[in-house]
């Protein structure tokens, strides 16, 4: 990991990844990308077809931003694949670093999270829900550089 890559002009080109909404549960998304234990992560499909975002591709890298929008690490994608949510495996759901023990934990977990008021605003659908079959895009990443001792 470095702290040297970073430079102003290179962060400000990268990406932002923003886990969650601003407040408790992204501030601790990013507690666990940089201390090492969460290493994937979960979108749905619909939300990157929302932004009219291209799907992730493995070695790009963007910017970690804590919830008052400061940038704290920079990750790079591993991998990404689609699948539907009834295959999400538990490797991926212990990688997330949020303490699941198994897919049905990871999921209830998610589905909160999905089926939240600030999610449906987000998708302006107010009656977003998500089944068997929505398609997930589950990404594996890697913390390249670690911004808060760069400052």
């Amino acid at each position: 990991m470095t702290t040297d890559s970073a430079s102003p002009e290179g962060l400000a080109s990268l990406p932002k990844a923003e886990f969650a909404f601003p407040g408790p549960l992204r501030d601790r998304l990013v507690a666990a990308i940089l201390d090492g234990s969460k290493t994937s992560t979960t979108q749905l499909l619909v939300e990157y077809e929302h932004e009219g975002e291209p799907l992730p591709e493995a070695g790009s890298r963007s910017v970690v931003l804590d919830s008052d929008d400061r940038p704290v690490g920079v990750i790079e994608l591993t991998g990404a694949r689609v699948v539907p949510l009834a295959q999400v495996d538990l490797a991926h759901a212990v990688d997330e670093g949020e303490g699941y023990t198994s897919v049905a934990e990871w999921r209830a977990g998610h589905e909160r999270f999905w089926h939240s008021e600030e999610m449906r605003a987000e998708l302006l659908d107010p009656g977003f829900t998500v089944d068997d079959t929505t398609p997930a895009v589950l990404e594996r990443f890697r913390l390249v550089s670690d911004l808060r001792s760069a400052g």
